[in-house]
C-alpha cells in the first residue's frame, strides 16, 4: 500500500503542486496537484480505509532577501512537524498562498512539494520580492481640477508641493515608516509607524502616529448637495490658515490565528478655527459653537480578511467593525460611533464573480457638529454616479452589488532583467453595477438627497495592475437623472 501512496506523490510532482501566480493577476489557483489526486491513471488506496498522514518535515523558502523566514511562516497554515493527509494538503497551499499574496509583501508566489522521504514531504515557498520604499516628490494645485487653477492664472501661491516617503517592511518584519512633507498653500507634516509583529509569538503589535495640517480653505456648509469653500485670501480679516490640526495616537493589536485582528488604539487631537470659519457656521467644530477644541478619542475595532485577493476580491469575504468614543466628559465633544464595512464576493465560474459591498455608520447622540455629519461622499463611502455630491448625516447605509467578467488576462514583458521586475500583469474586467443609500440628518437638512432613498446604476471596465493599482472607467445614471464617465484611480501608497 505505501508504493500506491509513492505513486500518488509521483504524479503530485509531476505535475506540480505550484501555486503560481502575479498576485494581483490571480483569481483563482492552479492546482494541479488536485488535477492529480483525480488522475483516472493513478491507482488510489481506498481513501476511507487509509488516509495515513503525511509529516511536513521541513519548509524551505526562497527569494526573500528582506523579509524574514518567521514572516512567510506566520502566514502558512502548516507548520514543521505537522501531519496532514495529502488532499488536505492542496487546500492548505490555497490558503497559504492567499494569506502571503494578502500581505502585500511579493510580487509572486508559488507553493510547491518539493521532496519526499516514504511520509515524510518537504514544501519549497518561491516569492519575489516587492520593492518597498517609495520617495514620492508632491506637486499639486489646492484647486479641484486644472480648469480651476487655470481660472486663478495658473499662480504658484496655490500650489502644494513636498515628499511622501513610504518604508515597507522596513525591518523585513512586514512593518512600515511613514513621512509626510507637504507645504505650499496648505501645510501637512505627518509621520507613522506600524510594527503587527512585536512580540516571540508573532500576535501582538503596535503602531504609533503623529500628525499637523493647516488649511487655507474650509468647506463649513453644504449647499446643494455640493461643498462651500471658504478661502483665507478672499477673506479681509482671516488669518493666514482658517484650520489647524494636531493629533498623535498610539494602538495595540492582537492577531491570534490567520484571518483576524484586533485592534485598540488611543488618540488625542486639538482643532481650532478662524473666527471667519465661525461667522459662517457657529457648529462646524462643535456643537456648542466653540472656535478651539481638545478631546481624546478611543476605538476598538476588528477586521476578517478571507479573500483571494484584498484589494480586487472576486472570492471570499472581507469585513472591519470599529466602536469608538470621541470626548469623555464635557458638553464640547462626546460622541460615540459604530461603523462597518464588508465584502463578499462569489465566484460564478466562466470567468465571472459577484459582489456586494456593505457599508454602515452610527454617531449618537444625533445632536453633532457639522464636521460630524459627513457621510456620503468622503472617503471611500460613496455611490457610483453621485462622486460630485456629498450628503451629510450622523446614520446612513449603502450597499454596492457588482457583476464581473474578465476579459483578458496578460503579461507585458520589460526589456530590463530582474528577478523581482521581469513583466508587468494587466487583468481587465467588465462590470455592471447598482448602488443604494440611505442618511439621516435633522440638524443640517437644507439640501435635496438628505433623508431619502438614494440609488445609482452603471456598467464599466476595470484594469487591475502592479502594486494593487486598479483604474476604473465607469458610465453612471443616478436617480437626479443624470449621467455621465467617471474615473477612478486607486492605490495604497
Amino acid at each position: 500500500m505505501v508504493w500506491k501512496l509513492c505513486m500518488i506523490l509521483i504524479a503530485a510532482l509531476c505535475l506540480s503542486a505550484e501555486l503560481s501566480a502575479q498576485s494581483v493577476l490571480q483569481s483563482s489557483v492552479d492546482l494541479d496537484l488536485a488535477s492529480a489526486l483525480n488522475a483516472d491513471d493513478v491507482d488510489f488506496p481506498d481513501t476511507n480505509k487509509v488516509r495515513k498522514p503525511f509529516l511536513i518535515s521541513k519548509i524551505f523558502i526562497s527569494g526573500n532577501k528582506k523579509t524574514k523566514d518567521y514572516i512567510i511562516k506566520r502566514e502558512l497554515p502548516f507548520v514543521e512537524g505537522d501531519s496532514v493527509v495529502l488532499n488536505e494538503l492542496v487546500e492548505k497551499f490555497r490558503v497559504g498562498k492567499q494569506q502571503l499574496v494578502n500581505t502585500r509583501l511579493f510580487n509572486e508566489v508559488i507553493i510547491s512539494l518539493k521532496s519526499f522521504h516514504g511520509y515524510l514531504v518537504d514544501i519549497q515557498i518561491d516569492v519575489k520580492e516587492r520593492w518597498y520604499i517609495f520617495p514620492i516628490p508632491y506637486f499639486k494645485p489646492v484647486d479641484r481640477n486644472l480648469q480651476m487653477w487655470a481660472d486663478k492664472g495658473y499662480s504658484l501661491d496655490r500650489i502644494n508641493y513636498g515628499a511622501k516617503f513610504t518604508y515597507y517592511n522596513t525591518t523585513g518584519r512586514n512593518d512600515k515608516l511613514r513621512l509626510w512633507l507637504i507645504t505650499g498653500y496648505s501645510r501637512q507634516i505627518q509621520g507613522s509607524y506600524e510594527q503587527p509583529f512585536a512580540d516571540k509569538s508573532l500576535k501582538f503589535g503596535y503602531g504609533i502616529n503623529f500628525s499637523y495640517s493647516a488649511s487655507k480653505e474650509v468647506n463649513p456648509l453644504t449647499v446643494n448637495n455640493q461643498q462651500f469653500f471658504l478661502k483665507s485670501d478672499s477673506l479681509p480679516k482671516a488669518g493666514n490658515f482658517l484650520q489647524e490640526l494636531w493629533g498623535g495616537s498610539v494602538a495595540v493589536s492582537y492577531r491570534p490565528g490567520l484571518r483576524t485582528r484586533h485592534t485598540l488604539r488611543l488618540a488625542y487631537e486639538k482643532d481650532k478655527i478662524d473666527s471667519a470659519v465661525w461667522r459662517v457656521n457657529p457648529y462646524y467644530l462643535s456643537k456648542t459653537g466653540k472656535t478651539n477644541i481638545s478631546y481624546p478619542e478611543l476605538t476598538y475595532s476588528v477586521t476578517h480578511i478571507n479573500v483571494d485577493y484584498a484589494p480586487y476580491p472576486l472570492r471570499g469575504v472581507m469585513a472591519e467593525a470599529a466602536l469608538s468614543r470621541q470626548g469623555f466628559g464635557g458638553k464640547d465633544v462626546g460622541m460615540w460611533t459604530l461603523n462597518f464595512k464588508g465584502t463578499k464576493a462569489w465566484d460564478l465560474k466562466w470567468k465571472s464573480s459577484f459582489s456586494m459591498q456593505a457599508g454602515g455608520i452610527v454617531r449618537l447622540p444625533f445632536d453633532q457638529s457639522f464636521l460630524n455629519h459627513r457621510l456620503f461622499g468622503y472617503g471611500d463611502f460613496y455611490l457610483r454616479g453621485l462622486e460630485k455630491y456629498v450628503v451629510d448625516g450622523v446614520a446612513g447605509a449603502m450597499l454596492r452589488n457588482t457583476l464581473r467578467r474578465e476579459l483578458a488576462n496578460f503579461n507585458v514583458r520589460l526589456p530590463i532583467r530582474s528577478q523581482s521586475h521581469d513583466h508587468i500583469p494587466f487583468r481587465i474586467y467588465a462590470k455592471t453595477y447598482g448602488d443604494l443609500g440611505y442618511s439621516y440628518n435633522k440638524k443640517f437638512p437644507g439640501n435635496s438627497l438628505n433623508n431619502k432613498m438614494l440609488y445609482t446604476a452603471g456598467a464599466g471596465i476595470d484594469v487591475v495592475t502592479l502594486y494593487d493599482l486598479v483604474f476604473r472607467l465607469e458610465y453612471s445614471v443616478n436617480q437626479l437623472g443624470e449621467s455621465g464617465f467617471f474615473f477612478h484611480f486607486k492605490n495604497d501608497f
